[in-house]
């Protein structure tokens, strides 16, 4: 039998109908939805008279962009999506006080599984592949035939295989490296692309690490980012998945078949070594155009943002903390920290960390995307510079006429203490 990769592998234990060569519809196991894009879908599937939902039990929703609601129209995108949730009997639905940002919520609520086909109406969807799913951002045709048939088409992506070798040095994290991958495929080197991240640093990363690596797939261009599920993935899944294995060599050996064959046909095989690489950080607007911290160091930042799908999660936070701990924001500066869900600000209460946050001058807001998108709790005026741990850096994407240097949260924490880009190392 021809070696496949772990992409070929799931489509084709997911494969429904192949209408025309090339294009596989595949039967979906999870459908996220949060409030800015889902209302779209769920207004038209009313209008058309097919107001249902394919399996109430496989879709997850959460109000997450803006929240609290800030103005009427934000406030019907929630009541919208919170009344479609309540009359199909959506009980994985997240509402105020129980929400957090997408994509750090639903694998901590533990819906993801290796194998999986996962979409959402967003772009950073390509964040649970570290689980080894397939997970993909659609647009709105796509979401509702998700929502009403469980089903979704697809052309076959190819797959480009990174290793990434060497060890991390201090002061270096999953955004650095991330960032140098971008670097290195481009913005367009990953279109219709999976990106399977491998090599002993991939290895030796926590979830929330891979899950970064994962969640800025999008910025090169990429389908969808993935991992191989290892004992890592088992270790963080275990709480959901201990009665349907004997023990956790059981569900090792399982979730080993959703490994890429020895053999397997790549489109092409990339290898950076990380040993001597530098924190980085974005210029620009785009997420290809990456320096070391040490090109950039001295610019001047008005806001420091902590959070996000890809930098919200308690790990990221307590790298942050280490480096405030006892020391004070620069007085030119905006701190702004959002822990990425509940769960995770609870944790970083318990640690102190929010404390730590707090007594160095950030304000600590509830989980939120609202800054990442320049819709609330963090709009940059015109003019004005942002160091932040999200993943986007376009043209206003913090707010109209903004500017963006991304970072890893290590880089923002010093940055913010220097009121300029700073090398976190020293």
């Amino acid at each position: 039998m021809k070696p496949l990769t772990i992409a070929e592998k799931i489509f084709r234990s997911h494969l429904k109908d192949e209408p025309f060569p090339g294009t596989k519809v595949l039967g979906i196991d999870v459908v996220m939805c949060h409030e800015i894009t889902t209302p779209i879908a769920i207004n038209d599937l009313v209008a058309r008279g097919m107001d249902r939902v394919f399996d109430a039990t496989k879709i997850k929703a959460v109000v997450d962009h803006v929240t609290p609601s800030k103005d009427t129209k934000t406030a019907m995108q929630a009541k919208i999506l919170r009344d479609w949730a309540r009359r199909h009997g959506i009980m994985d639905f997240f509402d105020i006080g129980q929400n957090g940002v997408c994509h750090a919520l639903f694998p901590e609520k533990g819906f993801i599984r290796p194998g999986n086909t996962v979409i959402m109406g967003d772009s950073h969807t390509c964040t649970h592949g570290a689980f080894g799913a397939f997970a993909a951002g659609v647009g709105t045709t796509d979401l509702e035939v998700g929502i009403l048939k469980g089903v979704c088409a697809f052309r076959e992506p190819k797959t480009i295989r990174v290793n990434i070798i060497g060890s991390l040095p201090k002061g270096v994290y999953a955004k650095d490296v991330i960032l140098k991958v971008i670097q290195t495929l481009t913005v367009n080197g990953a279109t219709d692309r999976v990106i399977e991240f491998r090599g002993p640093v991939v290895d030796a990363m926590s979830m929330e690490s891979r899950m970064t690596l994962c969640n800025m797939a999008i910025e090169a261009g990429g389908t969808s980012g993935i991992c191989m599920p290892d004992a890592v993935t088992v270790d963080y899944l275990w709480p959901f998945i201990s009665g349907d294995y004997a023990d956790k060599a059981a569900a090792l050996a399982d979730f080993t078949r959703w490994h890429s064959d020895d053999g397997c046909d790549y489109e092409r095989v990339i290898e950076i070594d990380v040993t001597n690489i530098e924190p980085q950080v974005t210029f620009g607007y785009k997420p290809d155009q990456v320096k070391n911290v040490s090109e950039i160091a001295g610019t001047p930042v008005d806001q420091v943002y902590i959070g996000s799908c890809t930098n919200g999660r308690l790990e990221d936070l307590r790298v942050a903390a280490e480096i405030l701990k006892g020391r004070k924001i620069a007085p030119t500066v905006r701190g702004i920290v959002s822990p990425a869900t509940p769960k995770v600000f609870r944790e970083a209460d318990a640690e102190g960390i929010i404390k730590i946050f707090m007594d160095a001058g950030f304000c600590v807001t509830n989980p939120t995307c609202g800054a990442c998108l320049g819709m609330s709790n963090g709009v940059l005026a015109p003019g004005e510079v942002c160091a932040s741990t999200t993943n986007r850096n376009f043209n206003g994407r913090m707010g109209k006429g903004g500017m963006v240097h991304l970072m890893s949260p290590a880089t923002a924490a010093a940055t913010a203490i220097a009121g300029v880009i700073a090398d976190p190392r020293r």
